[in-house]
């Protein structure tokens, strides 16, 4: 087995581990890049991006469907599912083809095979290549696939995760969802669009537990509107094949039927056999990595980013990490915040939120405030058929400081960033009411909702308050 030497060794190439990679190459540094499966990991592989070229897909076809309103009238129109699958395939082949374009420009040395530390300098491959790596620093970055439930194992034929569920190329007629989270809702979203009859069980109150409650509930609400069946408080026993399908007991003994299943609840970490143990590097009981703000183990010049190193499973956070980890390795100063992180969510209507939400800033003592805006008021909204949905801001009533932001309705998750930029730099709500923004457009609901805040509403009657 050949031994090769490097300055940094980056374990796994997703997307918190090729921007470390290539941030640490840009530093003058020798590189090694060791990924077992695709480059760019799940993200762009097996899930958002795929994922987002389906919805992209089922949203034209769902917006067809009000272009008689127009004055437009469309006659013999055919929607091939296959056709959209088959894009979805370009889309990712032509976006990792760019990764590794861009990882072979930096010089960045590619190491095909699974990695596993044997010391907390040593990295040993087996696969495609095998080589013993050893290396000043390293930065694992392994990630997560999703959890397998034991009463209800996936067969990838009928009862599917989200990896073999955007492998089909036909639709289903009916499908039953279980986990109401972000990967549930999307789906659900995706697919009762194009058709498909879609029922959600979650095991919690409501769905989107994570967000603020009134982002669920106006995201319930648009689900019932579009056919989209929610039961919550309902607790899964089991699923089991049928000739036609497959049928989910739960507790209290009612079934449900349809002719396959999603099961999106959570994702199992990628920690166990890299040799965690034999570098020394510490694992929390939760079974995430111990990290410090400059992305640091336990064990000095070892690093960990991504899912197996934060609450936040999501690939932006990774890919900001893998930059903390990479410059703080490289001895550059840099650290991890995480006050203004986003959150966007591609069902139908959108989702974008950061920060905290009302009920969260008042548990953290603040005495805070929601100013709120709908989007039926703006004239962008209401002329290009967008009208449901709103935007809101989180202040502190005592200094003005916005803490967090949430809004719902089209393209929420690009309306969002403003948001981001504001809660990152601790602007006032003044700030924000004090910007000038375009018109017509969709972020005059910001504009519109630090009105609101301030008790000043410009669009609205005094002290209204609907979303």
């Amino acid at each position: 087995m050949d031994r090769e030497k490097f300055d940094i060794a980056v374990l796994g190439g997703g997307p918190g581990g090729y921007p470390a990679a290539i941030r640490a190459a840009q530093y003058g540094k020798s590189v090694a890049l060791i990924e077992a499966k695709e480059m760019g990991g799940t993200c762009l592989n097996r899930g958002c991006i795929p994922s987002k070229a389906l919805i992209a897909g089922s949203e034209l076809v769902g917006r067809l469907k009000d272009v008689s309103t127009f004055g437009i009238d469309i006659q013999g129109m055919q929607f091939d599912y296959g056709r959209l699958a088959t894009h979805k395939d370009q889309v990712v082949h032509k976006m990792r083809t760019g990764l590794e374009s861009v990882i072979a420009a930096n010089k960045i040395t590619v190491f095909r095979g699974v990695g596993q530390l044997i010391s907390p300098t040593e990295i040993k491959v087996l696969g495609q290549d095998n080589a013993l790596i050893v290396a000043d620093k390293i930065i694992v970055a392994t990630g997560s696939e999703p959890r397998n439930i034991p009463a209800f194992p996936f067969d990838y034929e009928r009862i599917h995760d989200s990896t073999s569920l955007l492998a089909m190329t036909t639709l289903p007629k009916k499908m039953l969802i279980v986990g109401g989270g972000v990967i549930g809702c999307e789906f659900a979203s995706l697919y009762a669009t194009l058709g498909v009859d879609v029922t959600i069980l979650e095991l919690l109150p409501r769905i989107l537990s994570t967000e603020a409650p009134e982002v669920s509930q106006a995201l319930t609400r648009a689900f019932t509107k579009q056919g989209i069946k929610v039961e919550t408080n309902v607790k899964v026993q089991k699923i089991e094949r049928t000739d036609s399908g497959i049928v989910a007991t739960i507790e209290g003994g009612r079934t449900f039927d349809a002719d396959c299943c999603l099961v999106s609840v959570g994702r199992s970490l990628n920690t166990n056999g890299i040799g965690l143990e034999k570098a020394g590097v510490l694992v929390q009981d939760n079974g995430i990595i111990a990290v410090n703000d400059k992305m640091e183990t336990s064990v000095a010049g070892i690093y960990a980013v991504g899912d197996i190193a934060s609450k936040w499973w999501l690939a932006h956070v990774a890919s900001h990490q893998g930059l903390v980890a990479a410059d703080n390795a490289c001895g550059k100063v840099a650290r991890m915040h995480y006050h203004a992180i986003p959150s966007v969510i591609f069902t139908h209507p959108e989702i974008g939120s950061v920060g905290l939400s009302l009920e969260e800033a008042q548990k953290q003592g603040y005495k805070a405030k929601v100013g709120a805006f709908p989007f039926q008021a703006l004239g962008k909204s209401q002329a290009t058929l967008h009208a449901d949905g709103f935007a809101q801001v989180v202040i502190d009533e005592k200094t003005g400081q916005i803490l967090g932001a949430q809004a719902v309705g089209y393209e929420a998750t690009t309306l969002i960033a403003e948001m981001v930029l504001a809660i990152t730099n601790e602007l006032t709500i003044e700030c924000v009411a004090e910007t000038i923004h375009a018109h017509p457009t969709i972020s005059e609901a910001w504009g519109e909702s630090a009105m609101m805040a301030e008790g000043l509403p410009l669009s609205l009657p005094p002290r209204t308050r609907s979303k």
